[in-house]
């Protein structure tokens, strides 16, 4: 047990422009790195995704790499919409705000990856929001 509580000591959004299809659910192929966890950890509320242009139906996967080696850890499959982009319709995104946070140890690694891109037209912005490192 901690003797005194925990909160963000370097706040930081880091994100990941995502376009290699990857349908693996194993962790392995290509994935981006969102962030890697200081030496006391990192703590951030949740996931935001944004695509930069049209979508088809697709799903991006977020995984954990607990101290940056071994397996990585599927967390999280985030539905996208089919969308096609114009001046009055947003392009795709979604929002993942887990109750309890994503908890990172220490140099634990935060990864993203997208199911489906039509010649790495499909672009999509990962990002880890409200956080950063302990």
């Amino acid at each position: 047990m901690a003797a005194a509580p925990i909160f963000v000591g370097t706040p930081k959004s880091p994100s990941v422009r995502i376009s290699t299809a990857n349908t693996l659910r194993d962790g392995t192929g290509t994935l981006g790195t969102i962030h890697t966890a200081g030496a006391s950890g990192a703590y951030f509320k949740g996931i935001r995704v944004q695509f930069e242009s049209a979508s088809t139906a697709n799903v991006i996967r977020i995984f954990k790499q607990d101290a940056g080696a071994g397996n990585n850890e599927l967390i999280k499959e985030l539905l996208i919409p089919a969308i096609t982009p114009s001046a009055t319709i947003e392009a795709a995104s979604q929002v993942w705000l887990p109750e309890e946070g994503i908890v990172l140890s220490a140099g634990t690694v935060l990864k993203a990856g997208i199911h489906t891109s039509a010649a790495g037209a499909e672009i999509a912005s990962v990002s880890a929001v409200g956080g950063g490192d302990n």
